[in-house]
């Protein structure tokens, strides 16, 4: 795995060992950053359920000014870090080693307010429905922030309907997919 682009491209980077983290290939996450390559300069980042922090490195590499990232892995959570490290990217990097909701709240009243959110939750469990729940009535997800979230192709979002949360576009690969969802307009 490596970065794409930017200031960053081509370096390797780590992932944790094991099964736990389930890593964005370098092709899916290329055709991401193309969809998002006008989005992303100038850009306020979070990465949630990080794994090796590859999603919010690659956003950094390509003119991120902050990415925060938050990952309850502790090994996963050192991966980051080092790769963060190893790109030359950790001055502009927030790093939260818990529970994404844990550190969701730990976020509020710091004044982040977020231009994008990605998140990569186990697949069927839920949690994306939780992550957007909590940020339908929190600052830091504001009318402009665009939220994508990988999940596993068959999984259907038909619950956005009445969630504060309308569904932008579904980018499909063959295993999963990436939803673009924003605030319902009110």
């Amino acid at each position: 795995m490596r970065v794409i682009a930017g200031s960053a491209r081509r370096l390797l980077l780590k992932t944790a060992e094991g099964m736990d983290t389930r890593p964005t290939t370098d092709r899916i996450k290329e055709t991401l950053f193309n969809i998002l390559q006008n989005d992303i300069p100038g850009c306020i980042f979070m990465d949630l359920f990080s794994g090796s922090g590859a999603i919010g490195i690659e956003a950094l590499s390509r003119g991120a000014e902050l990415a925060v990232m938050i990952e309850k892995n502790p090994k996963a959570a050192a991966c980051i870090r080092e790769n963060l490290e190893h790109t030359r990217l950790a001055d502009r990097a927030v790093v939260m080693e818990r529970d994404v909701l844990e550190g969701l709240r730990r976020l509020e009243g710091r004044n982040y307010r977020f231009d994008i959110i990605f998140m990569d939750p186990p697949y069927g469990q839920g949690l994306e429905k939780q992550v957007l729940a909590y940020l339908a009535g929190s600052p830091m997800a504001t009318a402009d922030t665009l939220v994508i979230i990988e999940a596993a192709r068959e999984e259907s979002f038909d619950w956005l309907a009445g969630s504060g949360w309308r569904l932008i576009r579904t980018k499909e690969y063959k295993t999963n997919k990436h939803v673009f969802v924003g605030r319902e307009s009110r």
